[in-house]
């Protein structure tokens, strides 16, 4: 009982304060609005100077490999025999949220800042276009060394210790601000990859290259096992195929140096027949190796995932203007908001010290 008699006096006590603090902001209207006034000039500034940013987006459907039927239980069963067709597969490499994170590592991003792409008909690094485009060269003119700073050349440790300075706070930046990966179907293997900055090239090509250097090491790394697998068992059937070839040469040399053998003398058969035994032995090994190679070349086009590009970024872009009506209005309400949080906190000051 005495609970819930000390809640309701907590709550009407409440209701009271937050009375006298309408009424108290109602007396200072004039100053409130005088803020708010000054919000609206601020916003209207804010608007005018703030340069738009272009978005550069891009997404691509990914359908990978099912290793679970097909040649992935035929691959099982030849791995009892101790055949190996590379149908296992990488399945759980890169898949998901793992392939937004691979978008996102800095080894990708520096890739691609370190690309050479050709903008208004000049080539230029994109890690140079960043520098440029937000005004980094002029706030290094006076640093010593990165004022001469040159990404393509690698002159000294102190430069490469720039370099790779400056290349990790850029890539920082960009995973935090300008590079937005996401899946917009849980359900649906679509990635959505977007880029915002201010300069309408910069967005597009470093989209373009982003998602080709990311595509590819993705195809890479789910096709490296097979690829190695069907590179060893063609060094091995090539190797045997030129063991077979010289076998059947050793016969056709050794035939032609005894046309008329003597059939009582045995011994002079016996080059013959180890080149023979040699043929027939590789002719067998050579069937096997031939049988194992088709079927991890099979296993190999099974497991390259497709991805096809549903949308990818088109000049002009689309850009993302604060236009002067929204700055004015933003701060119409946030400088009136922060106007009354200031006068509630200085009169409760006040009040205290009193």
């Amino acid at each position: 009982m005495s609970d819930t008699i000390s809640r309701e006096i907590t709550l009407k006590e409440l209701a009271i304060k937050v009375t006298e603090w309408l009424s108290y902001l109602k007396s200072k209207w004039l100053i409130i609005l005088i803020g708010c006034v000054l919000g609206i000039a601020l916003g209207y500034l804010y608007a005018s100077y703030k340069k738009p940013k272009y978005v550069a987006v891009s997404t691509f459907a990914l359908e990978d490999a099912n290793s679970g039927t097909g040649l992935g239980q035929m691959a099982g069963l030849a791995s009892m025999v101790g055949i190996d067709i590379g149908g296992g597969g990488n399945g759980g490499v890169f898949q998901g949220d793992n392939l937004i994170e691979l978008y996102k590592s800095r080894t990708m991003i520096q890739q691609t800042l370190l690309t050479e792409v050709a903008i208004d008909h000049k080539k230029q690094l994109l890690i140079d276009r960043y520098v440029d485009f937000n005004g980094l060269r002029a706030k290094w003119a006076t640093h010593p060394i990165l004022k001469n700073i040159d990404f393509k050349v690698y002159k000294d440790d102190r430069l490469i210790r720039a370099q790779d300075s400056v290349l990790g706070e850029v890539v920082k930046e960009i995973s935090r601000s300008n590079l937005v990966v996401t899946k917009p179907d849980k359900k649906l293997s679509i990635l959505k990859v977007q880029v915002t900055s201010k300069d309408e090239a910069f967005s597009k090509a470093f989209n373009d290259e982003m998602v080709k250097k990311v595509n590819e090491f993705y195809l890479l790394t789910k096709t490296k096992k097979s690829v190695q697998n069907v590179e060893i068992l063609q060094h091995q059937t090539d190797s045997v195929k030129r063991e077979l070839n010289g076998a059947l040469a050793g016969m056709a040399r050794l035939t032609d140096a005894n046309p008329n053998a003597n059939p009582a003398r045995q011994i002079l058969k016996v080059p013959s027949q180890r080149r023979q035994v040699d043929a027939q032995a590789n002719t067998a090994i050579l069937t096997e190796l031939v049988k194992n190679l088709e079927m991890s070349k099979v296993s190999q086009r099974k497991e390259m995932p497709l991805i096809q590009m549903i949308d990818s970024p088109i000049l002009p872009l689309n850009k993302v203007v604060t236009t002067k009506t929204q700055g004015m209005v933003a701060g119409f309400f946030l400088a009136g908001f922060l106007m009354s949080i200031f006068l509630l906190v200085r009169r409760g000051f006040l009040s205290m010290i009193r």
